[in-house]
């Protein structure tokens, strides 16, 4: 009687730690698909807040990695090694090489290079007419005026800033949110690599979206605040350079758009663009990606000792040229 009644209790005491496990399981789950959802969620009901997300997404690549990961994905992958957003995995096929070798692929011989051209579509495609991207994420501007927010203004920063112009003139407008830093490390790949890694993610944008107008690579400069500021006016602004890679054989159209812009941007304002750079040889990149679309550019906006004001305000001036070419 005593030994049914041990029995009793010991199963008792495993009922109970089986249900506190599942209480504790359940308890984070929720908590992660909380988390997940707060995160994705991009409602704004005033300027401020719109402000407060725009800074907070253009700076996740410095403090936190935004991802649609849950927690059954990540248990997923580290206990199983299937990743939910790889379907491949699920059959047990190993994707790493693959990926490796498709992020390396870069284009050695570009004599028969040829653009992915923007056909006319029998039917009305709906999407962006304007890709923004950052092939060096991590290129930041000065601190100054945002330090007491413990904010770093970056080069994506600008990307969202130069959206909400485009917007604003009735352009849908795309920018590139993928954690491209990150995605370098993952692929034990170096700086150097950048180019290489954000032309995956281009070639993917352009066959999605064929009637882009133009797609801009958007840098800043690594030069003196004297150099890469004008005033006009009573604002200072951060000066433009756009680069054009002249190994691409199909260069010229790329270079004409460039110029074509360089010298609107002039004629506007003054000096605000510092013109057109030619790169080519072995010491340099020479492509810059250029070679797949003719509506392709690099833009330096600005320099690391620009502020985020002087880059706001070149942005204001220059979206509106943008656009009346993207509408041509």
């Amino acid at each position: 009687m005593a030994k049914k009644f041990h029995t009793k209790k010991k199963k008792k005491r495993r009922f109970l730690v089986v249900k506190l496990i599942l209480l504790v399981a359940l308890t984070y789950l929720s908590f992660e698909c909380t988390t997940y959802y707060i995160l994705k969620s991009k409602l704004a009901t005033s300027n401020e807040e719109f402000l407060q997300n725009m800074l907070r997404d253009s700076n996740h690549y410095l403090l936190y990695q935004k991802s649609a990961e849950n927690m059954i994905a990540k248990i997923g992958k580290y206990f199983m090694h299937f990743d939910l957003s790889n379907p491949k995995s699920l059959l047990g096929m190993d994707t790493t090489v693959e990926e490796e070798q498709k992020v390396m692929a870069y284009q050695d011989d570009i004599t028969e290079a040829k653009f992915i051209q923007n056909p006319t579509p029998s039917e009305e495609v709906t999407g962006p007419l304007v890709y923004i991207y950052n092939s060096h994420q991590s290129e930041s501007y000065s601190m100054k005026t945002l330090e007491p927010y413990n904010i770093t203004p970056s080069v994506m920063m600008a990307s969202y800033l130069m959206k909400e112009h485009f917007q604003k003139n009735g352009i849908e407008t795309l920018v590139e949110e993928t954690n491209l830093t990150q995605y370098l490390k993952d692929h034990n790949l170096n700086h150097a690599a950048s180019y290489q890694v954000s032309r995956e993610f281009v070639t993917e944008v352009l066959k999605k979206y064929p009637n882009l107008k133009l797609i801009i690579d958007l840098h800043r400069d690594a030069i003196s605040h004297d150099a890469s500021t004008i005033t006009i006016g009573d604002k200072n602004y951060a000066k433009v350079l756009f680069i054009v890679g002249m190994n691409n054989p199909n260069y010229q159209a790329n270079l004409d758009l460039a110029t074509t812009l360089s010298n609107q941007i002039n004629e506007a304002y003054p000096k605000l663009s510092r013109g057109v750079m030619q790169k080519t040889g072995s010491s340099v990149n020479g492509l810059y990606n250029q070679d797949l679309n003719q509506n392709m550019i690099l833009l330096e906006l600005g320099a690391n000792e620009n502020t985020i004001d002087e880059v706001q305000n070149t942005v204001e001036a220059i979206t509106p040229i943008f656009s009346k070419y993207v509408n041509s």
